[in-house]
């Protein structure tokens, strides 16, 4: 289906970039969207993008182990400005200064995760409790660096499933680490690297080419074609991928739910990030969280008016605050109770170019004293759980007598 967007020069730039090749990466022939060769690939459903050697296509990713799937969507590379203007109505003031960031090509999530997607992760804590008690797979202080935690069961599912838990509505009420710990579990599991956007990765990805407030345009009007928010939502998330798609074929990046992306909020706003040579790197305009909060969500949810679901738009996550009511002592490091956070959700992306250990472990684990601590107490205390994940997992469970 064709929808009708409005471009900027911007939106010319990157259809001329998408054919454009980028730096070289090991690619094998299996390896699931990419096409080897120099011919644009035929009967591709979707945008393609091309890079050295081939093309990014879009592709369907199984969990391995269930029957549950999710597409990828190639990005193209290019330079991009992230951030708004001072004229840009609504803004706030940590959306600036602009700064312009060259970003290599990368796959991103059609849609939200789902709650189909994260429940199969849910469903690992009983699995690595029930390996851990057969001797199957066990964690030692060889390998644990290698190991994934899973999320306590809800002490109260009704908070978190208040707004429903359909297998296609998004999932929500995640914290930055249980997002983080999802991508590490589906990494394991698929034997590619998956992870969260960064902050200009994200908003590059929803601005598609414009660069006007909304990637559908320049009013509010045509919103509600493409986002479930305060005006059409009924106060509830709805199953993704429902409204109509950016110009790069990704549902619900405004409204629906928030998003998180890696990066800490500053109080100076993008400050740093101006005062690097520009155009920056992604690399480089990363504000690796240091602190609890607030960490960044984008997009907007279901509660937000249009102005809070801007492309430049940003949100900090107040921790203390979005936990307020868990009786838990040490607090779940894995979930929020609070109202902003029934709003909360993630999108993964995987990376084209070649990422070394080192990088996905900073990616994927807690990056604060506390938030370890947390997460070491509830699992010594039984709630919550930590195991190895491989492509060999499922495989391994249904041996030992866990799974189907």
């Amino acid at each position: 289906m064709r929808h009708d967007v409005r471009f900027s020069s911007l939106a010319l730039l990157a259809s001329v970039l998408c054919c454009l090749p980028t730096p070289p990466r090991p690619a094998c022939a299996a390896d699931p969207g990419f096409v080897a060769g120099n011919e644009r690939p035929a009967g591709v459903d979707g945008n393609v993008v091309r890079v050295a050697d081939g093309w990014l296509v879009p592709y369907e990713e199984t969990i391995p182990g269930t029957d549950v799937r999710f597409t990828m969507v190639p990005v193209p590379g290019g330079e991009a400005a992230i951030g708004s203007g001072d004229a840009e109505k609504g803004r706030d003031g940590k959306e600036g200064p602009v700064h312009r960031v060259h970003i290599e090509p990368f796959w991103i999530g059609r849609c939200e995760v789902t709650w189909g997607e994260y429940k199969q992760y849910m469903a690992a804590c009983d699995l690595f409790l029930a390996l851990k008690a057969a001797g199957v797979r066990t964690v030692t202080a060889d390998n644990i660096a290698d190991a994934v935690t899973a999320p306590s069961k809800l002490y109260d599912p009704t908070t978190t499933f208040i707004k429903g838990e359909n297998p296609m509505q998004p999932a929500v009420t995640m914290t930055q680490f249980a997002a983080r710990q999802y991508t590490k579990w589906l990494s394991g599991l698929t034997g590619r690297f998956y992870r969260l956007p960064t902050e200009s990765e994200w908003e590059y990805a929803c601005r598609a080419g414009t660069q006007t407030p909304w990637h559908s345009g320049e009013n509010a009007e045509s919103l509600g074609k493409f986002a479930w928010f305060a005006d059409n939502s009924d106060e509830t998330t709805h199953p993704v991928g429902k409204l109509a798609p950016n110009a790069w074929g990704l549902h619900d990046m405004h409204g629906n739910v928030a998003e998180w992306v890696i990066d800490q909020m500053m109080e100076k706003g993008y400050a740093r990030q101006a005062a690097l040579p520009q155009p920056s790197t992604v690399a480089d305009c990363i504000e690796w969280p240091t602190e609890l909060s607030p960490r960044v969500v984008r997009g907007g949810a279901f509660y937000d008016e249009p102005a809070q679901c801007r492309s430049a738009a940003r949100r900090g996550s107040e921790d203390l605050a979005w936990k307020d009511i868990d009786p838990n002592e040490p607090k779940s490091p894995w979930w929020y109770t609070e109202e902003p956070a029934l709003g909360v959700g993630m999108r993964v992306v995987r990376p084209f170019a070649t990422v070394d250990a080192a990088t996905r472990q900073k990616f994927w684990n807690a990056d604060v004293e506390s938030i370890q601590a947390d997460t070491d107490g509830r699992i010594q205390g039984g709630k919550g759980a930590i195991g190895l994940v491989d492509p060999k997992l499922p495989e391994d469970a249904k041996a030992a007598g866990f799974g189907g």
